[in-house]
């Protein structure tokens, strides 16, 4: 939607939500509910009476006007998009206890930075340090976690500190990451998938302008999954994000949104060899901090071993009470970066090599 005409919508009481920079989702449904998504509170319902039905199906309507869509009973579904907003509409025909929506902000601006991971306990200061390194090193990293646990925000945290004469360009079918709205000044191309242009025809475009990243919002589809495994074969970086429970079984994920009978064990190896790290964020209620918290709780090494077999290498772990593992990289990460002229030191994390959790995980395969 034209962004000069989405700015002209009358949204109302819905404005003051909008305006909050805390505010990162607003759900209407059940004839007057509301539910604030916020950064600092996690989920929460307001009450707000005169946001009602009335008024949803007034938005609704503005729209589809100045969409040229229609929004009816045999049309029961509405998107709507601008730089920073997207809304989905539910027609009451479908949701019938009345109409829904949700509106999700996608701001141009990276929420994150150094200082405000560490000191709210997002991630320690030398797991982050690591992270950081393996930017540079170019590995291919892939965020992991639920809806809402801000996977989006850390890999655009981390592409923000990736050298600025390193290309970068950007595949989303929705558009959340805006990179190059953030960074005018540097050589950043964001492409778009529809229907007329599939993650295919986008990554073979994408191959002809030379660049060092390639950003996928999220790999949520089979073809997105092929997009991925052809980006990281052919020598490109890669930093996505996936829906999966926890870092470790990111590959496996993967192999499950495929929509062929390709050998699983074949699949996994051509994973774990291109794919260096996985990290798990999840976001929660933290009764220690007595708000909402959004943290890393597993970052994975992923490598194929001398016998080409898959292996994962859990370089940190923890539990929500509190405890956790830490390990350091094998020696298959350290020669990765090591080519791309990042040196880690032999004993990363002070831990003990002959500490038997330092022994790697045996993938499991179906």
């Amino acid at each position: 939607m034209n962004d000069a005409i989405f700015s002209q919508l009358d949204f109302g009481p819905l404005e003051e939500f909008l305006r909050l920079d805390d505010v990162t989702d607003i759900s209407y449904s059940n004839g007057g509910q509301v539910w604030i998504k916020t950064l600092s509170r996690g989920v929460f319902q307001v009450n707000r009476p005169e946001i009602n039905n009335a008024l949803m199906e007034k938005l609704a309507f503005q729209c589809s006007n100045v969409m040229g869509k229609t929004f009816n009973m045999a049309h029961p579904f509405l998107d709507a998009e601008s730089t920073e907003l997207r809304l989905n509409f539910i027609h009451d025909s479908i949701a019938t206890n009345g109409i829904a929506c949700t509106i999700r902000k996608t701001p141009a601006k990276v929420r994150l930075n150094k200082e405000k991971l560490i000191n709210e306990k997002y991630v320690s200061e030398d797991l982050l340090d690591f992270l950081l390194q393996c930017v540079q090193g170019h590995a291919n990293i892939i965020v992991s976690g639920e809806t809402g646990s801000g996977k989006t925000e850390l890999v655009k945290y981390l592409a923000s500190t990736t050298k600025e004469d390193e290309k970068i360009i950007t595949i989303e079918d929705t558009l959340e990451l805006h990179l190059d709205r953030i960074f005018p000044h540097r050589d950043i191309v964001a492409m778009k998938t529809n229907n007329i242009a599939s993650y295919t025809d986008v990554l073979v475009t994408c191959m002809r302008q030379n660049p060092i990243w390639i950003l996928l919002s999220e790999v949520r589809s089979a073809e997105a999954v092929l997009a991925v495994r052809n980006s990281i074969s052919s020598g490109h970086h890669i930093l996505s994000t996936i829906h999966s429970d926890k870092a470790s079984s990111i590959p496996m994920r993967m192999y499950s949104l495929l929509e062929t009978n390709q050998e699983v064990e074949q699949f996994l190896t051509t994973i774990h060899r291109y794919v260096q790290i996985g990290i798990y964020v999840k976001g929660y209620m933290s009764k220690e901090l007595g708000r909402f918290q959004r943290e890393i709780m597993e970052i994975c090494e992923f490598y194929v071993d001398d016998d080409n077999k898959p292996q994962v290498n859990t370089i940190f772990q923890k539990t929500l009470d509190g405890k956790f593992s830490l390990n350091n990289p094998t020696k298959h990460l350290k020669e990765y970066l090591a080519i791309q002229g990042v040196v880690l030191p032999e004993n990363i994390f002070r831990t003990s090599s002959t500490d038997t959790t330092q022994m790697p995980k045996k993938v499991e395969t179906i």
